[in-house]
Order: C-alpha cells, then structure tokens, then sequence
C-alpha cells in the first residue's frame, strides 16, 4: 500500500487497494458544499510549513472515467485539474473556481473531500523557476482533494477555461484509473494512488477488487 509523506521525484512500482474503507467525509446528495464536522483533524487545520496550499480534482462522469488532460508544455503528461488556493479562500471554492478556470466546467457536484493533505516535492530546479513566478519559494505542494461528478454535457468543456488565467492544458479525455496512473508524470504517482484508494470504490460504483498499476508505458485508449 502508499505511504503518506512528503514524496520526492523517485516513485516505485506499487499498489492501490482500492476495496479498502475510505476515510473521505461524503456530502449529502442535497447539497454540493462539504461542511466540515467538529471532529476535523489538525491535518486539514494546518499544513506543512514550506509547502503552496492546492486543491485537486478528481472529476468523474457517469461511465466511471476521470477528466485528465495534457500539459501544453508537456503533451505526454497527463493530469487532473489543481491549482493553487488564495488567501482568505475556503477549499471548496477554491475547488470550484479552479476547474472552471482550466477546464470551463460548472456544472459539477462536489461527492467528497479528503480530511486530509497530500504532499509532493519540487525538483529544486522546478522549484527556483516557480519562485520566480510565485515570489516565494516552496518546497512543493500540499494538496486538498475533492471528489465531483459531472453533471453537464461534454461541449461545457473548454480547455481556455473561463479566460481568467492563460491555458495549460492543449487536449482532455475520460480516463480509466489506470490510464491516468500510467500517464502523469512520477512526482505525483504517489499522490494520485492515495486519491484513487480512497476515491477508487465510488468512482468504479463500489464493485472492484484489488487494483494494481505499475509505472510503464500504457498507450491512451480514446
């Protein structure tokens, strides 16, 4: 299984148990907005110092496959939308404004979110280019992740998004999980695997096994 931790660049071979108990806190199927208990952990009051606070999503359809999309400056990297989280700016709206601004998407419900952070490194090159961009400089990300299934039609996505920010990514498809663990970049495999463990089950309509995937070369299925 995945261990937690701060992951560097370097990722083995591993497994997800996807049959396993989740510990995302779910949403009632009446309402779209997480609303966090009195029980919330400190790990989700506070982050690990050094690192940008991120969202992620993992935006599934009705068939059971994940939006991904290709990086503009890396066309064979594959990812789910993130972004970073703006001060004063509660998770869940950070969620929401970022898949629209990459993706066009609105017409989402947010299913779930993890209690939790999921953190990965920067290269220290990755992470003097950033600072430039950023004005500070991080040691990586430190991400919240949100589980939302998309209610819309397929044209509402739009990968210029809502013209607030420029592009990133230049194509998008329905993924399988292991699609998109086979084809993002290793820095953030681990951190995809603890995502698909415990979002896994409802995303496949909690009918599955044990799903293993290993880092090789998958060619997308369209």
């Amino acid at each position: 299984m995945v261990a937690l931790s701060v992951f560097g660049p370097n990722c083995p071979s591993f497994s997800i148990d996807v049959s396993s108990t989740p510990h995302w806190r779910g949403i009632s199927s009446c309402c779209c907005l997480f609303r966090p208990s009195s029980s919330s952990s400190s790990s989700m009051e506070f982050p690990p110092e050094g690192y940008r606070r991120n969202v992620g999503i993992c935006l599934f359809n009705p068939s059971g496959k994940i939006f991904a999309a290709s990086r503009l400056n890396r066309p064979e990297v594959w990812e789910m939308p993130q972004g970073g989280v703006n001060e004063g700016e509660d998770f869940t709206t950070a969620a929401k404004r970022e898949l629209t601004e990459e993706t066009g998407v609105v017409s989402a419900e947010i299913i779930a979110e993890l209690p939790y952070w999921l953190t990965y490194d920067f290269s220290p090159e990755t992470s003097i280019k950033l600072s430039k961009h950023w004005g500070v400089r991080y040691k990586g990300q430190t991400q919240k992740w949100f589980l939302m299934k998309f209610t819309g039609k397929e044209e509402e996505i739009n990968l210029l998004g809502d013209g607030t920010e420029r592009q990133e990514f230049g194509e998008w498809l329905w993924m399988s999980i292991e699609q998109i663990m086979n084809q993002t970049a290793d820095v953030r495999k681990p951190v995809y695997a603890q995502v698909m463990k415990e979002f896994g089950n409802f995303i496949l309509g909690n009918e599955c096994d044990d799903v293993s995937f290993k880092q090789s070369e998958t060619q997308l299925v369209s």
